[in-house]
């Protein structure tokens, strides 16, 4: 009974250790998860490995291939409409933020937003990690359970983009204004202005992702022509 306690807890930190890892970018699209070397570096069996890798799996944080597991591969198609309905999404958490907001809310997204002023030209990795935090606290600012469940599992389909939107060219700098904006409006309880600019905000993302994606198109390699 130990042994199996012992397991389970082995799974359970495994899994959030790679989920982390996996959503902060450590691991890019194609990244294989095999469970001997896992085990290894976790110093446990396979089975707790193996529990963890299926968890991620039905997350879809790993995709199976005909070589075992991998992080995904990124899916244009899938990516656009992942941001449309984050759009919807986004604008509905802000405007519930404005209504439902309390004092310690404020707090944190201003301490969130004091940090990530402060950083030094942060990496790409930084920047979506710092950016998917500040994001996960205006959610919590809406005080809907359901409807941070639903965001959480879209943002884990953006993760497989090889390179941050906020990492082209001044992005950086306007996000964390636009952030400053929006708390701005939850602060004011201006339900109307903070739809507006966490829509317009999750807008300018999906357009600079979309010039990613098509720049991306743009260096694959051709393929022969064959009649």
């Amino acid at each position: 009974m130990a042994q199996a306690a012992s397991a389970r807890i082995d799974g359970e930190a495994i899994f959030a250790a790679l989920r982390s890892e996996i959503l902060s970018g450590v691991h890019g699209p194609g990244t294989p998860m095999r469970e001997i070397t896992l085990a290894e570096r976790f110093g446990v069996s396979r089975t707790p490995v193996r529990e963890a890798l299926s968890r991620l799996q039905q997350e879809r944080l790993l995709e199976r291939v005909a070589r075992g597991l991998q992080v995904p591969q990124v899916d244009p198609a899938q990516v656009i409409q992942v941001y449309d309905m984050r759009i919807l999404l986004e604008e509905e958490a802000a405007g519930q933020a404005a209504r439902s907001r309390q004092f310690t809310d404020l707090m944190r997204l201003e301490a969130l937003l004091e940090r990530d002023r402060k950083l030094p030209d942060p990496d790409d990795h930084t920047r979506i990690t710092t950016n998917l935090e500040f994001h996960a606290a205006v959610w919590e600012c809406a005080h809907n359970p359901v409807l941070t469940d639903l965001l959480e599992r879209l943002s884990t389909h953006l993760i497989h983009a090889p390179r941050s939107t906020l990492s082209v060219e001044h992005r950086w700098t306007d996000a964390l204004d636009e952030h400053e904006a929006l708390i701005g409006a939850i602060d004011r309880q201006d339900v109307s202005t903070a739809r507006r600019v966490a829509r317009d905000h999750m807008e300018t993302a999906r357009r600079i992702r979309l010039k990613l994606l098509r720049e991306g198109a743009l260096e694959q390699p051709l393929r022969p022509y064959t009649r």
